[in-house]
């Protein structure tokens, strides 16, 4: 059949199919678009766990700030961080007008009892240390990370990891012993929350593979209240309405914190999530004197948290390179 047969078309209109109209040029085209949104998911998931590194900042200086006019517990901030989180949680459940299938639930019991003694631990040392010290030490978790990486999985262990593992604990050490014999032991708090930070990182990172955000948080809020309440029973009260105030915004902070960082766990690895995350420290050093009215870091405890950064920083950008 030629051109002149096909209705509508003559001779000249007669065309080669350009490469967009051939099989193989739709293909490409959709293989394309597929890769550009992929990398744009990527993006807003590394601006969804920058914004939760401001957002959990914020809450521990609201803590901070606390502390001026009321006498709030760290274990009472947790559980009013759960509650507000779960309340949350379950209103988004309902105007999607859905409930949860949880495909493993060892999995978000284990983020949720880490995560537990993570956040206790970290409000614990914002209020035993300076805010600069909390937060600098809460984001060792990306080193503890690595190390449970290197047992676990023979083919990660080299010594570039090693290296930086142990640059990681020369910026510790600053910190933990600025020029003394004897470290501050109140600073072992923010060590234990980078520590069990560092194991509810994997435990999301994982479930994110079977769960949706809404059935991690329900957990990590619902059954993260319940602990903390059956735990630290004595230091729940009803609260006035200044003590209400700092513990609304310290709750909305960690909640909006613990969403961002859920969601953008969906689109990038572990070490690459930490690697943004680590900012809080530059935050913490740089911005603890002006907002919270912290002492200024010293020489040793600059230089501390700019080899965390750095082992960090090094040990993120080796994983996206494998």
């Amino acid at each position: 059949m030629t051109a002149s047969m096909i209705p509508g078309m003559s001779g000249k209109q007669n065309h080669k199919l350009t490469s967009e109209e051939t099989p193989e040029g739709r293909s490409l085209k959709i293989n394309t678009s597929s890769a550009a949104l992929y990398r744009r998911m990527v993006l807003l998931g590394c601006l969804a766990i920058f914004a939760s590194a401001g957002c959990f900042y914020m809450s521990t200086v609201i803590v901070r700030w606390a502390r001026a006019e009321v006498v709030i517990d760290a274990a009472y901030f947790v559980f009013f961080r759960f509650v507000l989180g779960f309340l949350v949680v379950m209103g988004v459940l309902a105007i999607q007008r859905r409930w949860l299938t949880p495909g493993r639930l060892d999995l978000v019991i284990g983020r949720t009892v880490f995560n537990c003694i993570a956040v206790f631990c970290f409000y614990r040392a914002v209020t035993a240390t300076s805010l600069a010290e909390a937060n600098i030490l809460n984001m060792t978790y990306p080193i503890f990370l690595a190390i449970l990486s290197w047992v676990v999985l023979k083919e990660q262990r080299d010594r570039v990891a090693v290296l930086m593992v142990g640059v990681a604990f020369g910026g510790i050490w600053l910190i933990l012993v600025p020029g003394k014999i004897t470290p501050d032991l109140q600073n072992l708090w923010g060590l234990a929350s980078g520590i069990s930070a560092s194991v509810a990182i994997l435990y999301l990172n994982i479930s994110r593979r079977y769960h949706d955000t809404e059935t991690v948080l329900f957990y990590v809020f619902g059954l993260g209240g319940v602990l903390i309440y059956a735990v630290f029973f004595d230091r729940i009260f009803w609260p006035n309405d200044a003590e209400f105030r700092y513990l609304f915004l310290c709750g909305a902070f960690g909640v909006a914190g613990q969403y961002l960082l859920t969601f953008g766990f969906r689109y990038v690895t572990a070490v690459e999530g930490s690697i943004i995350s680590s900012t809080r420290i530059l935050m913490a050093a740089i911005l603890g004197p002006w907002i919270a009215l912290d002492p200024p870091l010293t020489f040793a405890g600059w230089a501390g948290a700019l080899l965390i950064f750095l082992a960090n920083g090094v040990l993120a950008v080796r994983k996206a390179r494998e």
